[in-house]
This record gives structure tokens, sequence and C-alpha cells, in this order.
């Protein structure tokens, strides 16, 4: 395996002149002169992206933009959306993308060959795209199945790609089972060997991808990055709070903060917990909080805009995800910009940026008694939740804000084409 690190060991669309093309048999091969201006020229092909009614979805590929722009970077993003899900409305905060439905059914079925469906569907914007302002190079989130749609453009349209693999199930082999799960890992290890590179979110998510590959790919991590201006330290509150932000689902760890919770209530009488998101796991983690008698010191409050979550972490005590299965997880990088004390698990990729103790605090997956424990040390200490959290927000100035993102990808991007 070829490891090619261009993170850091801690961790509007441009203008120009139209090149000349020549189309043929076999797609469209150009004289790419970096966008036709002398700027890079960037196709990104994701599922992930803002939406009027999720803010949040895909910010991650949305908000390095403006900065790679700023880099000199020209982008274009195609963004997709399966067929059985609602229609999607544009994000008018989100930077510009046209959107693309591709046929897919629910449960995952079918995903092994859904990146086809994404290929047939954009080839034509991409060809019609191309002839305008030549693409230097396409940037697909995610091997299933933009990936595999970079890689049939990459074929037909002589267009080199990179991808991003966001998460630790790296092969899809975790969210589809059996003979369809075997089909995704055979598709996923083409896309990842063609690619000119791939970029996991962080270390560990690189070691997923190289475990899974027989042969070379070359792999670079880059971790996202936060915005520190929306994401800032709040007014200090009496009132001790957690937060949570984050998909309600079993792996994330809420039935756990739940029993912390009811643990630490007879100490700590006036604290309370606010839930940001949604999913399968709310009526489950709303039984056992009314169960345990403390539904009333939580606060549900579902999907709300990015504003409002940066007020959340602003005014939380600490914030709390004890996730087991994350690749990096943004939310945890967003509380420790707003200096807040940050609680991971450890084996996960959010362990390459805490330092336990210093500029967070990590617990073992399904630790429950290490959790309550660690919440009663910063509970009962103010000025130690305050100097790691001013310590977990120089973390972020230093080495994870949207600029070092930006960095980093046109690093790659460039090093990509040499």
């Amino acid at each position: 395996m070829d490891h090619e690190s261009s993170a850091a060991a801690v961790p509007k669309q441009g203008h120009g002149a139209d090149a000349s093309m020549v189309v043929d048999r076999e797609g469209i091969r150009g004289s790419r002169q970096s966008g036709g201006d002398g700027s890079l020229h960037v196709l990104t092909i994701t599922p992930f992206y803002p939406t009027a009614r999720d803010c949040a979805s895909g910010c991650f590929v949305a908000e390095p933009l403006a900065n790679l722009t700023g880099l000199g970077m020209r982008s274009t993003v195609f963004a997709v959306e399966a067929v059985y899900r609602q229609r999607p409305e544009i994000s008018r905060a989100a930077p510009e993308a046209q959107w693309f439905r591709y046929p897919l059914w629910p449960g995952g079925f079918g995903l092994a060959s859904a990146g086809v469906g994404v290929y047939l569907r954009v080839r034509g914007a991409v060809i019609a795209l191309h002839k305008r302002h030549p693409i230097d190079l396409i940037h697909a989130h995610g091997a299933l199945p933009c990936g595999h749609a970079a890689l049939l453009l990459g074929r037909s349209l002589k267009i080199p790609y990179v991808v991003t693999v966001h998460g630790r199930d790296a092969f899809s082999t975790s969210q589809v089972a059996g003979r369809a799960g075997a089909r995704c890992a055979r598709v996923s290890r083409e896309v990842y060997a063609a690619a000119r590179r791939v970029i996991g979110v962080s270390q560990r998510v690189c070691a997923e991808v190289a475990q899974g590959m027989s042969g070379n790919v070359k792999l670079s991590p880059v971790y996202n990055g936060i915005d520190p201006a929306l994401f800032h330290p709040g007014e200090d509150r009496e009132q001790l709070s957690m937060l949570t932000v984050g998909n309600l689902i079993p792996i994330k760890g809420h039935v756990l903060v739940v029993k912390a919770l009811a643990e630490l209530l007879p100490e700590f009488a006036s604290l309370c917990w606010e839930v940001i998101g949604g999913g399968p796991e709310l009526g489950r983690v709303r039984e056992l909080a009314e169960k345990l008698g403390i539904l009333d010191r939580i606060r549900f409050r579902g999907r709300i805009g990015r504003s409002e979550v940066a007020e959340a972490c602003g005014r939380c005590t600490a914030f709390v995800l004890p996730s087991r299965y994350e690749g990096l997880g943004c939310v945890y990088l967003e509380a420790m910009a707003s200096g807040k004390v940050a609680i991971g698990c450890r084996g996960q990729g959010i362990e390459e940026v805490i330092r336990h103790g210093e500029n967070g605090w990590l617990v073992p997956p399904d630790g429950l008694a290490e959790l309550i424990d660690g919440l009663r040390i910063l509970l009962r200490d103010e000025a130690r939740c305050k100097q790691i959290g001013a310590a977990a927000r120089n973390t972020i100035l230093q080495s994870f804000t949207l600029q070092h993102q930006a960095e980093r990808l046109l690093k790659v991007y460039r090093e990509s084409l040499g």
C-alpha cells in the first residue's frame, strides 16, 4: 500500500474562456488547460449536499468550496439523490449545485450497480460542461454510487478522479449484507484501485480501505474542517447541560447517555440534555428516559439549522457522543471549535484529534461506567472544563479549519494530476 499523507500529522465558481475540444466516439478528449483559464477545474459528484430541508447534510462537502475558490480553483457540483427519496429542495445557503435523481431501491439492494444509473444520468451534463469548461479532475464522494460513476466517466471521457471515503464502512458490507454486500465490496475495490487518490477523512478510515485492498492504492487522510467564526464559544451559563448532535441510530450511543444522565442527576440536580437530530432510535431513547423518570430533563429538538446547532454548541457544558463506529465526526470538531469538552470513543477517527484530558475526553465504546465517571469529573470542575475547551478550540484553529481542509484538498488534487 502506498500511503501519501497530505494532512498534518496532528492530523462561486470562477470564470474563464472555453478551451478547444475534440469529441470522439469514446467521449471527450480535450486540451484540458486547467479549466480553460489557468485555474484547476474540479467536478464534485456527491450524494451528500445541503438541502432546504436539511442544511447539515453534506455540509462537509459544501462548506470548503468557497475556500477552494479563494485558492484559485474552479468548482462545479453535481449532487445526486435516489429516486425513492423525497425530491430535494434546493438550498440557497450552499454553493450552487445541479441535482440528478438516479434509480435505487431502499435497503441497499442494487447499490452495487447504482453507479451505472448515476453515470447514465450525469454523462450528458458532464460532456456539455467539459466542452464549455474542461474538467481537470472529478472528486467523487463515496465509492458507491458516485465513485463508480466517476470510474465510468473516467474510462469514457478520459478524466481522472479521486474519491473520498467518509466512514468506516468503506466497502458497504455493513450497510448491505450477503451476496449484495459482496458485490458492493467488489465494485468498491475497482473504484479505489482506479482512482488517482483515495481520500479518507481520518487515518482510521484510510486503514479500513487499505485492509480491504489486495493491491496498491494511494491513500491520503484529509480531515474535515470547521468554520471557527460560526462555531465559537458562547456565553457562560450557570445551568449544567450536555449536548448531543447526530442521527439517532444504535451506533451513536444515545442510550448510554440516557443511562449516564439518570446516574448523574442525584448529584447534579439541574443537569439537562439537549438532543439534536432524528432517527429510528428516538422512540427507544424516549421510552427509556420515561422509564427512568428523567424525560423532563431531556429536550429533543429534531433537525435544526446550522446557526442553531452552533448556538447549542456554544451554550452547553459538554458535548457527548459515545459513537462506536465513526470515521471522524464533524460534530466533535464543531463542539471543540465552540470551546467545549467533546467526549468521544477510543478506536474511532476522532481519537486522532482528541488528546484525552488535554483537548477533549475519550471513553471506551459502550463504556457506560467510564462515561459516567468522566462526566462526573468534568461537571464537578468548571475550571478544568474551560481549560480543556480552550485547548480544544486552539486545536481547531491550528489544524482543522475549512481553510486547512481546502489547502489539503487542493494539494491532493494537484498531486493527482502530476
